[in-house]
């Protein structure tokens, strides 16, 4: 993945997750979830690192401004 710089999270309340699970499955729903909590850059593609076990995502998220759920 891309190294994370300031510039990334410029503005309070901007995080960036970067999210491992065991399968595709676990890391949709934990994506999910935090779509429904907060505003997010949505269901993003994984990836898989050779020789390491897992898929990873990295999402983005506005912790100040509510999701799905909330609307």
């Amino acid at each position: 993945m891309k190294p994370i710089d300031e510039q990334h999270i410029a503005e309070p309340g901007l995080v960036v997750l970067d999210i491992t699970g065991g399968d595709e499955d676990t890391v949709r729903a934990v994506m999910t979830a935090l779509e429904e909590r907060w505003a997010t850059s949505g269901i993003v593609p994984m990836r898989r690192d050779p020789g390491e076990p897992g898929v990873r995502a990295r999402i983005y998220a506005d912790v100040l401004r509510p999701g799905r759920e909330a609307l």
